[in-house]
């Protein structure tokens, strides 16, 4: 452990998560955002749906843990949204057990403190053609519709108003693109450097209007050494410094 100790923001997930820092993902891009402010954990676990993150909530996230997170933003649903197989086996969750699944991983992170702050992701839709030429030949029977995300999105959303948890709407966030289909995924379900600028974007939008003391936004949390030093750079007038603290002109997007 390094310090000084800084507010923790865990993105706990499937491989939206896991992958949030490849291809100019939305996990780098808040670290960026966030770089002084809070540290970004990841924990986010490729094909999981929510019967597997039950099953390892008290683990990743203890109750007896010496500090909580201060964020949660919480991601599962596209796998467990795939039609079920024949077989039995597959990450496929039936839309009711995935609902209580997703309340009890709500609950238990609303018990960690009282100042643990909850966000989910709703499940974004997909490219049905992409993602079916791109697994041809190598998974059985994957079924991924847009009307299964549709519902599951649906129910997500739901799920946080019934429970009070905050909730980015991904599945209507990324339709407001004319261009979703082909901009927004890698293989038709995974996220490119555009659509995770729509998550980025969603996820300030709840963090700047949320009522929360403290607040989470990152423009008004406090920078970590950010006092004004004689060794900062000095200014053209030769006799004052610049303090580079807060600088965000290195940063393609400026965000909100």
């Amino acid at each position: 452990m390094v310090g000084p100790q800084r507010p923790q923001f865990v993105l706990f997930g499937s491989s939206i998560v896991q992958l949030s820092y490849a291809n100019g993902g939305w996990g780098a891009i808040l670290s960026d955002v966030y770089a002084r402010k809070a540290d970004i954990v990841l924990r986010g676990y490729y094909g999981w749906n929510s019967r597997r993150a039950v099953q390892v909530l008290h683990q990743v996230f203890p109750k007896d843990a010496a500090t909580q997170p201060s964020l949660v933003i919480v991601y599962f649903g596209g796998n467990d949204s795939m039609g079920p197989h024949s077989s039995g086996l597959g990450p496929h969750v039936p839309l009711p057990e995935y609902i209580e699944h997703m309340r009890s991983i709500a609950v238990h992170l609303q018990s960690l403190s009282d100042t643990t702050r909850v966000i989910f992701l709703s499940c974004p839709p997909v490219n049905e053609a992409k993602v079916r030429e791109g697994v041809s030949g190598i998974f059985s029977e994957l079924v991924r519709t847009n009307e299964l995300c549709r519902q599951y999105s649906e129910a997500c959303i739901e799920l946080c108003q019934e429970v009070g948890v905050k909730v980015v709407d991904l599945w209507t966030a990324f339709q407001k693109r004319d261009d979703w289909l082909t901009a927004c995924f890698t293989d038709g379900v995974h996220l490119s450097a555009e659509g995770s600028e729509i998550v980025v974007e969603e996820i300030l939008k709840v963090l700047k209007g949320a009522e929360w003391e403290p607040s989470l936004h990152w423009k008004s949390m406090l920078t970590e050494f950010g006092d004004d030093s004689p060794y900062d750079l000095v200014a053209f007038d030769g006799k004052t410094t610049l303090n580079p603290s807060d600088w965000t002109f290195h940063r393609a997007i400026q965000w909100d």
